[in-house]
């Protein structure tokens, strides 16, 4: 026993003796006068007033910068590829702005999202979504790549969560009921249940592209995405169309419509003009496909195609102001007719 606690006192007495030394080297080190430099140190002005570097990494470390997914077309329709920075002009609020980054790398990560109307007027249709979905998400997701799940009726139901497994997004399609959302899934957002809506046999339509913007997309960064299929009607939604297209102009999100429905062309009418304009604002398109299977399929291929020839251009506006308020942004091509198909603006808030 007291071997013991005589081998501890010096095990005791050796921590002390180091503690001791250690306390000194830092008292010498605190001492000594800091090395002089002959630059000026770099203020947080000076970092944010750098150019950004042509690397993905140093370019969304900027935080006024804004930057826009684009493609570009000939008189045909047909996609532009090989075209180089000097190709373009940008125009914010009709002033023009210095292009300060430029890519045409097809290969940047995908973040998807896939909405689904599962109203009773698409009772007919539905199986066909499921299919052709399953075959577009393999056809389009790669390893870097993210997609998620959404259906709406009279609620919204998060059916997929962010998942790169296109098997698990395909089980939750297959889940899906009509008028009854999915038989498992768990809510848009972070309260528990559903989104719940007033009327138990409308569409929130609006409601879920919304959600779907403001509370799945914002968040990420690079290429976003949103597929919506509907028959363009909205029924009891809470919110208003334009409210729908600033939460996805404010995720810089990209949204395709695909009008499908079974209804012998009546419902022309119902909604167009707010799912176009949702398309066009945000650098979409709006495809109408009826209840062929065939032309659901060539809207995926059209889809895919552009999703993976997009060009990516950046700018610092002359107008530094983050004051929340939106600016129209305008790309032209130099030479060629070509048009080009891009959100057509953005809210300047600080940190976006």
């Amino acid at each position: 026993m007291l071997l013991i606690r005589l081998r501890t006192f010096v095990v005791i007495a050796s921590l002390l003796l180091l503690s001791a030394l250690g306390l000194a080297a830092q008292s010498t080190v605190h001492d000594q006068a800091p090395p002089t430099s002959s630059a000026p140190p770099q203020t947080n002005q000076d970092q944010q007033s750098q150019e950004p570097e042509e690397s993905g990494q140093t370019f969304k470390a900027q935080v006024n910068v804004v930057s826009i997914f684009f493609n570009v077309k000939d008189h045909h329709g047909l996609l532009v590829p090989g075209l180089m920075k000097g190709d373009f002009d940008v125009f914010e609020d009709g002033k023009p702005q210095p292009v300060k980054y430029f890519s045409a790398d097809a290969n940047q990560p995908l973040t998807l999202g896939i909405l689904i109307d599962t109203s009773p007027s698409q009772e007919r249709v539905l199986t066909i979504e499921q299919q052709s979905c399953v075959e577009f998400l393999h056809a389009v997701l790669r390893p870097k790549d993210l997609a998620f799940l959404i259906n709406f009726d009279s609620d919204i139901d998060l059916d997929q969560d962010f998942t790169n497994n296109v098997s698990s997004i395909a089980r939750a399609l297959n889940k899906l009921q009509i008028g009854g959302g999915s038989a498992g899934g768990g809510p848009v957002g972070l309260g528990g249940g559903p989104v719940p809506n007033s009327h138990p046999r409308s569409t929130a339509l609006y409601d879920a592209i919304y959600l779907a913007a403001d509370e799945k997309l914002r968040n990420e960064v690079g290429r976003k995405a949103m597929i919506v299929f509907t028959d363009g009607e909205d029924e009891g939604s809470r919110l208003k169309i334009r409210d729908a297209i600033e939460a996805a102009q404010k995720a810089d999100t990209i949204c395709y419509v695909i009008l499908i429905a079974d209804r012998g062309g009546w419902y022309q009418g119902f909604g167009l003009g707010d799912m176009k304009k949702l398309a066009e604002e945000t650098g979409g398109r709006f495809i109408e496909v009826g209840n062929n299977q065939q032309k659901l399929r060539d809207a995926f291929e059209q889809i895919q195609n552009e999703l993976r020839s997009q060009y990516n251009l950046g700018y610092t506006p002359s107008n530094n102001k983050l004051d929340g308020s939106y600016r129209k942004i305008q790309i032209k091509t130099k030479t060629g007719d070509y048009k080009v198909q891009a959100r057509q603006g953005y809210y300047a808030r600080a940190g976006e």
